[in-house]
């Protein structure tokens, strides 16, 4: 059964969304150049709701970034020690900590389309987010 949990954050106009190798959204309300990966500020996701999705995979998620009417997925594997409940960061690498929700991401920040991040850049955006389990077909 797929689980999954939504929550809502926003756009901000220092978001680039040019890092390589990571994508991030976070509780903070501010945001500097500096912070390159990050494409979502505000959030206002529960730690617990996500350990309920997590605890459910069998090691893959999907995470649905959607604002004004244009949708982003990036799939990972899920890094079950997530615990942070400040920030969710999805990485193309190996690395895991606490702040990481996935590994091997097939997208950074600079991977989502630009008319999306365009639309990012609006402080007054809502951003939708879904985080799914994500199960991969192992039958073909």
């Amino acid at each position: 059964m797929k689980m999954k949990y939504t929550f809502t954050a926003h756009g901000h106009p220092n978001i680039l969304a040019t890092h390589r190798s990571t994508v991030e959204i976070t509780k903070d309300s501010g945001l500097t150049e500096k912070g390159d990966c990050i494409v979502a500020v505000k959030a206002d996701f529960s730690l617990q709701k996500i350990k309920e999705v997590i605890d459910s995979s069998n090691g893959n998620i999907k995470v649905i970034i959607e604002a004004a009417g244009i949708k982003e997925e990036v799939v990972a594997v899920v890094n079950k020690a997530f615990s942070s409940d400040r920030e969710i960061v999805l990485r193309k690498g190996n690395f895991a900590s606490e702040r990481t929700l996935g590994i091997r991401a097939d997208k950074a920040a600079t991977d989502l389309g630009r008319k999306f991040v365009e639309k990012l850049k609006s402080g007054s955006v809502a951003v939708s987010v879904t985080i799914e389990t994500h199960e991969t077909d192992h039958t073909s």
